[in-house]
């Protein structure tokens, strides 16, 4: 079985991939930069701190890559991952990008395709994930808050995809190095979806009322940065609801039933699945 080094082992994907890689007999090392005690494949990982890098890899098959978050610059603090992947003979990379490409973010696209260009590495573009929904995310604790979803997005679609779903994509290129991949991957959910759609399934099965107030692209960003985003990550993704009003974000994909033979969760599923969340 081959042992695979998880960067973001905590987070919302990154756990659930541990899972998954574990539950098949392969060996995940978690990597964040605060470890569990309890889990002896745990081990400290900090992009501000390369010399980090080189243990985290040590011994590793392959490597799943969740870059820095909240930042439209990530490529610089990466660079250095990428050479040590190099050095550590790592046979498959994969890095978890994103369906949409921030405004101002050129060094994302960079980076994927600095990946790309790697033996073996391949990126996961995924959709909106249906977690947003879910807190601390701040559209989350806005529904808990007030029974309320404000956007900018107007009645655009997006193609949210469930977390769980984007774990067993990787999960299924990690725990088979020797499996065909392309190098790039879009993975959604099974259909695309607006806010005003959202807010009306959560009514439904959950009891619980959310309406939709629309706002402006300017309102949003200052929200955003009320939460604790940082300015310019905080601008550029409210600049991402234009992209979703105008129709650009709508694409849908089968990436998730052709790498892990099941279909992808749909909204009302994953609904069902957190009712406790806004029926609490």
């Amino acid at each position: 079985m081959p042992r695979i080094l998880v960067t973001g082992g905590t987070g919302k994907t990154g756990r659930t991939l541990v899972r998954l890689l574990r539950n098949v007999g392969v060996r995940a090392r978690v990597a964040s930069r605060r470890t569990a005690a309890a889990d002896p494949d745990a081990i400290r990982f900090d992009w501000d701190d390369p010399t980090t890098f080189g243990p985290a890899l040590d011994g590793m098959d392959g490597a799943f890559l969740l870059a820095p978050v909240e930042s439209v610059d990530p490529l610089p603090l990466v660079e250095p991952f990428l050479r040590e992947t190099q050095r550590a003979g790592i046979q498959r990379l994969v890095m978890l990008g994103s369906a949409i490409v921030l405004p101002n973010a050129r060094s994302a696209v960079e980076l994927a395709a600095r990946v790309q260009a790697q033996p073996g590495g391949l990126v996961l573009r995924a959709s909106g994930f249906m977690q947003n929904f879910l807190r601390p995310h701040p559209l989350a604790e806005r529904i808990h808050r007030s029974g309320e979803i404000r956007t900018a997005a107007g009645d655009g679609e997006l193609g949210w995809v469930d977390a769980r779903d984007v774990a067993a994509s990787a999960a299924a290129l990690l725990a088979d190095l020797e499996r065909d991949a392309r190098s790039d991957y879009l993975i959604t959910g099974p259909h695309a979806m607006s806010y005003p759609r959202a807010a009306h399934i959560i009514t439904a099965q959950t009891g619980r009322q959310v309406r939709v107030e629309r706002i402006t692209e300017k309102e949003q960003a200052a929200a955003y940065r009320a939460s604790g985003m940082p300015k310019e990550f905080a601008d550029a993704l409210a600049a991402v609801e234009r992209g979703i009003k105008e129709g650009r974000e709508e694409q849908v994909s089968t990436a998730v039933l052709e790498l892990t033979g099941r279909p992808p969760r749909a909204f009302a599923e994953f609904v069902s699945d957190h009712a406790y969340e806004w029926t609490r």
